[in-house]
């Protein structure tokens, strides 16, 4: 019986060690990607590029331009015109560090903090990193507005952690692909508008810009903005979990006018009545002519 006990025993002290030590890397990972953010977030603030481009990983990089040269701004002047700092994570609780693989995230858990005045309440903070070449750089930050999620607020203040055991909270262990680089300002600035309620709609512009929208009403940038001629749009539409499948939906396309107090003008228009069943997947194209250009550009 005595030795059966020992083993149980060094068992149990194997187990308790191998927790400490996990216990340790989790707080050694944690301090090495906080202070990324830190270093990430200071360069903000300084307007130190330097500094962002170290600590910034090439595929937020890529991004960042994209979306600057997209709305026709200049880089690195608009990287730092930003209406509201990085929030700092001083007043923040480390809820949850995951890594895996090349992959980490960091999920905090206060009053976020960005500096527009007012009393900020309890929210949370996703802070995604990337290890390139073994290094971790920042990569991407969330802000998650739990204010109208009855009881996940008690229960982050308890230590309650069921509801951060979401896939969006979590590493995916896969670096996003970069995207194909805007190199200079677009010749036109477009949006992509979708109305989508109940379904998923995947675009792809130009062979450039890729957008994901769900159950939604939303506007975003095109990568690489619209083109003199056709432009093709590729699609792929699907109903998700708890759709009627019957709901109506839009996608469009529009140029913005560089005219002061010109509207947006919609240069293509694709729509789905209720009750209609739109194609799952196809190619639509729109085209930038002499009487658009003229409309958005006043020449």
């Amino acid at each position: 019986m005595k030795p059966l006990l020992s083993r149980i025993a060094l068992c149990l002290l194997a187990l308790v060690l191998a927790a400490e030590v996990r216990a340790q890397d989790t707080a050694t990972l944690h301090d090495q990607l906080a202070g990324v953010y830190g270093v990430w977030r200071d360069s903000m603030v300084t307007r130190n590029l330097s500094r962002w481009q170290a600590n910034t990983s090439h595929r937020r990089q890529v991004v960042v331009k994209n979306r600057i040269y997209s709305e026709r701004g200049s880089f690195p002047a608009a990287l730092f015109a930003l209406p509201v700092a990085p929030p700092s994570l001083r007043s923040l609780k480390s809820m949850q560090v995951k890594l895996k693989g090349a992959t980490a995230k960091i999920v905090y858990f206060g009053k976020v903090d960005f500096g527009v005045g007012g009393a900020p309440s309890d929210n949370l903070l996703v802070l995604d990193f990337v290890n390139e070449n073994g290094r971790w750089k920042y990569d991407n930050a969330e802000f998650v507005n739990i204010s109208a999620l009855k009881g996940v607020r008690e229960q982050l203040k308890k230590g309650d952690l069921k509801f951060l055991a979401s896939p969006d909270f979590l590493p995916s262990g896969k670096v996003a692909p970069t995207p194909i680089a805007v190199n200079g300002p677009v010749k036109y600035i477009a949006k992509a508008y979708v109305y989508c309620p109940g379904r998923e709609v995947q675009l792809q512009i130009n062979r450039i810009s890729r957008h994901l929208f769900q159950n939604t009403k939303k506007a975003e940038v095109i990568s690489g903005g619209a083109r003199d001629g056709r432009n093709d749009v590729q699609f792929a539409i699907k109903s998700l979990p708890g759709s009627m499948g019957t709901e109506p939906m839009a996608i469009r396309v529009y140029l913005l006018s560089e005219i002061q107090g010109v509207k947006p003008v919609m240069i293509l228009d694709y729509e789905v009545k209720e009750k209609e069943k739109p194609k799952a997947n196809g190619t639509m194209n729109f085209v930038v002519g002499p009487a658009a250009a003229k409309a958005v550009k006043g020449r």
